[in-house]
């Protein structure tokens, strides 16, 4: 399995990501990066981010901004405030029966508003006007209206993760989401790559899916954001 010196590339995905695969997205202010922020949300900081790494985080957040702090869990700097915590899981490949769906159908840059729509209904997590840059999506239509989606957003070197799962509540119990996620996981398997997804650790009746259908605990981590100093942080050269 890929890892980054001694840890492995999951530990830390955005970095992961935006040093890897996806490092064209990749807005940078010293060891601190981030995707723009109609595209992703998440931020990376490295694993043991020194003052001079906390000092680029304030300037990109701008005073009293913001951030995403993915998988955090050290402390932060006198100043900064933690204004949300999630205890979340992440999950990897243990035996998925990957299969591609007939009636699902790959959506592009065409079809945005109708997947944000989707979002705004069923609240899956972060999805913005430019996320499906991130890779491939993949949805099912019911008369002609997207009711269900599925799609990849980081990738780690060797790794694609599943995000953005949602369903209608019109369809739900139908199975579609099973169906979008053994779809776009065939798709990341059939590239040589391996799936892996995050939720929530409350999110009890999401992780029984995952578990049953293939999907293995590899380890527990948190989503957090952060709010920076109100006064601009000067980065240390």
């Amino acid at each position: 399995m890929s890892r980054t010196g001694s840890r492995h590339v999951l530990d830390n995905p955005a970095l992961a990501s935006l040093t890897g695969p996806h490092a064209r997205f990749a807005e940078r202010r010293g060891r601190v990066l981030r995707y723009p922020v109609d595209v992703s949300p998440w931020l990376a900081v490295p694993d043991d981010p020194d003052a001079g790494d906390w000092a680029d985080l304030a300037a990109l957040a701008g005073p009293g901004g913001e951030v995403p702090l993915p998988g955090f869990r050290g402390e932060v700097p006198a100043g900064w405030e933690i204004t949300q915590r999630i205890e979340g899981v992440q999950f990897v490949d243990a035996g998925l029966a990957t299969a591609p769906d007939t009636e699902a159908v790959r959506l592009g840059p065409a079809d945005v508003p109708e997947m944000l729509a989707l979002v705004a209904r069923t609240q899956p997590g972060p999805f913005e006007r430019r996320t499906i840059e991130l890779g491939t999506y993949l949805g099912i239509r019911r008369d002609g209206i997207l009711v269900a989606m599925a799609g990849e957003r980081l990738h780690p070197p060797g790794w694609t993760e599943i995000s953005a799962v949602c369903t209608d509540s019109a369809v739900r119990g139908q199975g579609l989401a099973t169906r979008l996620i053994l779809a776009v996981a065939h798709g990341i398997r059939e590239r040589g790559e391996t799936p892996f997804l995050h939720t929530s650790a409350a999110n009890t009746g999401a992780i029984r899916l995952y578990e049953s259908l293939g999907f293995g605990l590899r380890r527990r981590t948190a989503f957090l954001a952060a709010r920076a100093p109100e006064r601009d942080a000067v980065a240390v050269a």
